[in-house]
């Protein structure tokens, strides 16, 4: 299934195979909810026809939409700063990533994995 927006309380996916539009209560989610943006394939999980959530891809890229800025030059590759990202989601990153960069985020644990584009 594919994320594709969110109507109300409710988000809409779509089966890949038949087209169909699903719509799913937000709160049934659950904390996926924050790594989900349009596009984003799914899988919906199941018990004898009941749903009971969503596994999502082990990565998701996300825009940075804020972020302090970094101190030019800061080579430390430890130290990290709060970001918001395109979801609203804030996660850790390193020093030089800036507003505007993708970043590959871990949805099992919710850290950061590696700036995927920069900006620039």
């Amino acid at each position: 299934k594919q994320y594709m927006y969110q109507a109300g309380d409710n988000l809409v996916f779509m089966d890949m195979e038949t087209f169909e539009e699903i719509s799913i209560p937000k709160q049934q989610i659950g904390e996926s909810v924050k790594f989900l943006k349009e596009g984003v394939e799914v899988e919906g999980l199941y018990l004898n026809d009941e749903f009971l959530g969503i596994e999502l891809p082990f990565n998701v890229e996300l825009k940075v939409v804020h972020t302090v800025p970094g101190i030019r030059g800061d080579s430390v590759s430890n130290v990290m700063k709060p970001a918001t990202l395109e979801t609203g989601v804030e996660v850790l990153v390193p020093l030089f990533v800036e507003i505007g960069d993708v970043v590959k985020i871990d949805t099992r644990t919710g850290e950061y994995v590696e700036r995927v584009e920069s900006k620039k």
